[in-house]
Parts: structure tokens; sequence; C-alpha cells
């Protein structure tokens, strides 16, 4: 069966808060950006970046089987991380499901707070971009039927 977004976002929302402190969670931000799997150099193009991150992000979507998958990079080890976590919570899942998601797992694990300004900007801007591939598609899946 398939984990739902809320199911991932409880167990990283359980994982990251057996962390001591800021310093840790960092660390482990930076661990989980340092397993990203590289993009493709062929992917790193002006249409995939991001605009709204202070570090460089690219990020670009295809649908297989139903479900997005995603590919993405940053340049800064920390916002890699939150990437990484992103995906960890959004990658293939459902078009659908991506729109409607709440991810409270952002505010529940004190992202919202403990980034730099420029940083939890960068986050938002990054979700926005998501859930735009998780609209695109659906709108897509909707218009067929």
């Amino acid at each position: 069966m398939k984990n739902t977004i809320n199911d991932i976002q409880d167990k990283i929302i359980e994982e990251f808060s057996g962390l001591d402190d800021w310093i840790d969670k960092y660390e482990y931000l930076i661990d989980l950006g340092k397993r990203l799997n590289p993009l493709a150099l062929t992917l790193k193009t002006e249409k995939n970046s991001m605009k709204g991150c202070q570090s460089k992000v690219w990020i670009n979507a295809e649908l297989k089987d139903g479900r997005l998958c995603f590919f993405a990079d940053s340049d800064a080890l920390i916002t890699k991380g939150l990437i990484a976590l992103l995906l960890q919570v959004l990658n293939n899942q459902t078009p659908k499901d991506i729109v409607n998601s709440d991810l409270y797992f952002i505010e529940k694990m004190g992202l919202n707070v403990h980034l730099s300004p420029s940083r939890a900007n960068g986050l938002m801007s990054i979700v926005k971009q998501i859930k735009w591939y998780g609209l695109k598609y659906h709108t897509r899946e909707i218009q067929q039927y």
C-alpha cells in the first residue's frame, strides 16, 4: 500500500523531533541534501530554474503511471535538504493529492520559525512550484474525461 502524504509527514515529524537541538536538525537537513540524487545537467535549465530563491534551485516533474515524479537540486546544502524533505513527502503522489495536500510538517518541525527569512521564503516558493506541477497535471487529467 502506498504511504499517504500525511503518513509520510507524520514519520518525518517523529524523526525530526528526536533530534536534540537545531544544530542537529540542520545537520539532518544537510545530510538529506547530500543523499538527494543529483539533477541531470540537461535539467538545470532556465525553464526549470526557480524564481524567489536566494540560492539556485531547479525543479522538474513528469507524470508516470498517474503519479508525479519530481527531479530537483540546489547549489546550497540546507536548501537541498529542504528539497529532499519536500520530495520525501510529495514524490510519487497523485497530482490531485499534491494539490489538496496540507503540508503541516513544515510548521510542526518548526522550519517556519527556525529558517532565515530568505530560506523560509525560498521554501514557500518551492512548495508553490511543486503544487503548480500538481495543478498542471491534475487539470490535464480532468480534461481527459
